[in-house]
Order: structure tokens, then C-alpha cells, then sequence
């Protein structure tokens, strides 16, 4: 893996939960060193725009960043949505999952994978 023009300043924060959980992905699933994790967004949800998370390769167009030892890709374009957000990991009885806390949503729906801007 090349490390130019990988940045350790990336918009968004991944918690130690979610840290913990994608760590256990990449090794349970065996994920190549060629693969990162992929965060953006896309058109649709109940809200309008519904979060992407998923490990896939860089693609032209894509930023790249090193949170907590964990490649992490993003389309350019999607910084204006994702910009200051918080990925968690929750694991408890009501809940079980990735969370998105985004300070850019203006509205958000209740399974909290869709929002508004």
C-alpha cells in the first residue's frame, strides 16, 4: 500500500467501537490490503440521502485517509455531507449496528440510516 496521498486529517471520526468492529471484519473476512472502508452517501431512504459503508478499492475521484489504522476512501463530492461525522458501533439490546452521527443533517428518519440536508 502506497501511503502518498493518504491524509490522517479526515472529515469524519470513527469511535472506538467502530474501530473495534471493522478491525474484526477485516480479519474475520479476510479483507485485501488493496480495500478500504467506503463512506458516502447516496439518493433514496425515507429522508432523501442514505449513508454507504462498505470496503471496496479506490476509485478515481475518491479521498483517502487513515483513521485509527483503518483505509478509509470517500468521493470527493460527498465531503459537504459527511463533514464532521461520527461512525459508531453499537452492540446493545435495542440496537446492534453502525451508527451515523451527523451534525449536517437537518432531518434525519428513525432507522437512522437516511437523512436530509
Amino acid at each position: 500500500m502506497s501511503t502518498e496521498n493518504i491524509s490522517t486529517a479526515a472529515p469524519l471520526t470513527l469511535t472506538e467501537g467502530a474501530v473495534k468492529e471493522l478491525k474484526k471484519l477485516i480479519d474475520q473476512q479476510e479483507i485485501s490490503e488493496d480495500f478500504g472502508l467506503r463512506v458516502g452517501v447516496e439518493g433514496g431512504g425515507c429522508s432523501g440521502m442514505s449513508y454507504m459503508l462498505g470496503f471496496d478499492q479506490k476509485k478515481e475521484g475518491d479521498s483517502e485517509y487513515l483513521v485509527n489504522g483503518i483505509r478509509l476512501f470517500m468521493n470527493k463530492a460527498h465531503g459537504l455531507y459527511l463533514a464532521g461525522m461520527e461512525i459508531d458501533f453499537k452492540s446493545g439490546l435495542d440496537a446492534r449496528g453502525f451508527t451515523f452521527n451527523n451534525p449536517n443533517a437537518t432531518s434525519t428518519c428513525g432507522c437512522g440510516s437516511s437523512f436530509s440536508a
